[in-house]
């Protein structure tokens, strides 16, 4: 019972505004995102089923349930499930993004939502609403103060993911609100996510929505059995934001304002690209200059316009980013993600090999790359692209892009999403990829069955 003396706390206020989403007033708009949502996230876990690094994760979990983990025969307990196709579906950073944060929210709060309703029996109403506020909480958390969980050497997505996370899953298996505080409270201890994958190209990014995932699921599992957290677990001396924000200033009305009734989770943006998002409209550009007919021997430098933002994860220490060591790295590398955007003409799974990293035309033209500061770009509210080519012959030829394709302002049709669905299940030689298609545009019509995704 609330004491007359203080106002509700954020996770309270939070958790009220949550009680009072029925399924059935959705908007037509977020329906469309969830349902895409879970079709692309799918697809990713089956693009990446055989993936050494779901491998290595799988054999070091000791666990075993009656929760799908998707594209396997084994099934894990529905937090274990929650973790490997977490892990998956973010592994080739393949999934959507909200602008403005960036936050991945499907490869959070998808698993973590499926396997609870399928573990739990939750219906596709509960798996509906459940990924609509998972996906509207961990977005709007990263308004709260833009630019400072990076800045503080913290991954967004693991730390935002595991509030998002407690409040899917408390959703979809109906917890009264004083449970929801309790799970939000939770959840914030389970809270982690350094970015110093950064150093090496090492595996621990793709980790990150799998454990938040299966972090928030434990934390609304618990409070469901009574087990307390801080109801200041956000705005708190010691609170989340304090620990990893480093700051207790944050716009709560970000957070709070018109929750469950204005969606900003509408504009999540589905990629066409498998590297860090703020790249893609750099790509974008690249492509286009190829087209022009520039070949890589004769640019003798490529100068984009960047934001301060993005420098430290994106473009420094440059001579690095340049010459990216594996894969991996070579997906939060700019002047790779360039060079191969504008040798290939793609930026697709198969751009970011062994092969393509070593690839010395690649490599070339990656190690003429350079940016330059732009204290007018708009993000993290907007990504936009620019690349100046500067040509052997002393000829300057530049493009632009003022947003991210797959974003809001130009947003990917259901049928490029099924289209990319089907080949990501290609990817993964997954042989059922109609049956795995037709399964889940119909997920929220009844109980929540995953066989048809197991093998």
């Amino acid at each position: 019972m609330l004491s007359p003396q203080r106002q509700p706390l954020v996770a309270e206020q939070l958790a009220q505004a949550i009680a009072g989403i029925a399924p059935a007033n959705l908007p037509a708009k977020l329906r469309q995102v969830a349902e895409d949502l879970v079709l692309d996230v799918v697809g990713l876990c089956l693009a990446a089923r055989g993936a050494d690094y779901v491998r290595a994760l799988l054999d070091g979990l000791d666990d075993s349930g009656g929760a799908t983990v998707i594209g396997h025969l084994r099934r894990m307990s529905a937090t274990g499930a929650a973790l490997v196709n977490g892990t998956a579906a973010h592994g080739e950073d393949f999934d959507d993004t909200f602008e403005g944060g960036p936050v991945h929210a499907g490869a959070v709060v998808v698993p973590a939502v499926l396997a609870a309703a399928e573990r739990f029996g939750g219906d596709g109403g509960d798996a509906l609403r459940g990924i609509a506020v998972g996906i509207e909480t961990i977005c709007r958390l990263s308004l709260v103060a833009p630019k400072r969980v990076h800045q503080a050497g913290f991954h967004p997505t693991s730390v935002f993911g595991a509030i998002a996370s407690a409040a899917a899953v408390a959703t979809t298996l109906r917890l009264p609100p004083a449970q929801t505080v309790a799970a939000l409270g939770i959840a914030g201890s389970m809270a982690a996510g350094i970015i110093e994958y950064l150093a090496d190209g090492s595996w621990t990014k793709r980790l990150h929505p799998g454990w938040a995932a299966q972090s928030g699921m434990s934390a609304a599992l618990m409070a469901r059995a009574g087990f307390i957290g801080p109801a200041s677990v956000l705005e708190g001396t010691h609170g989340l934001f304090s620990a990893f924000a480093r700051t207790r200033d944050g716009d709560w009305g970000k957070l709070l304002q018109g929750f469950g009734t204005r969606w900003v989770a509408e504009s999540l943006a589905f990629k066409p690209f498998a590297c860090g998002t703020m790249t893609h409209p750099y790509i974008d550009c690249a492509i286009r200059l190829a087209r022009r007919g520039l070949a890589p021997e004769s640019v003798a430098e490529l100068v984009c316009e960047v934001a301060e933002g993005t420098v430290h994860r994106l473009r420094e220490p440059l001579a690095e980013k340049q010459a990216p060591p594996n894969a991996y790295a070579a997906k939060f590398s700019t002047p790779f993600c360039i060079a191969v955007g504008f040798i290939t003409g793609d930026a697709g799974l198969a751009a970011f090999t062994e092969a393509t990293v070593a690839d010395p035309r690649i490599r070339a033209l990656a190690a003429k790359v350079r940016y330059a500061l732009d204290p007018a770009n708009p993000y993290p509210a907007a990504y936009t692209g620019h690349v100046r080519a500067v040509l052997t012959d002393g000829r300057v030829v530049e493009e632009r892009q003022d947003h991210l394709r797959g974003g809001a302002q130009q947003p990917l049709t259901r049928a490029a999403i099924e289209t990319k669905f089907f080949a990501n299940a290609a990817y993964g030689s997954w042989p059922r990829a109609e049956a795995a298609r037709d399964l889940l545009r119909g997920i929220f019509e009844g109980p929540i069955d995953l066989a048809t995704l197991r093998g």
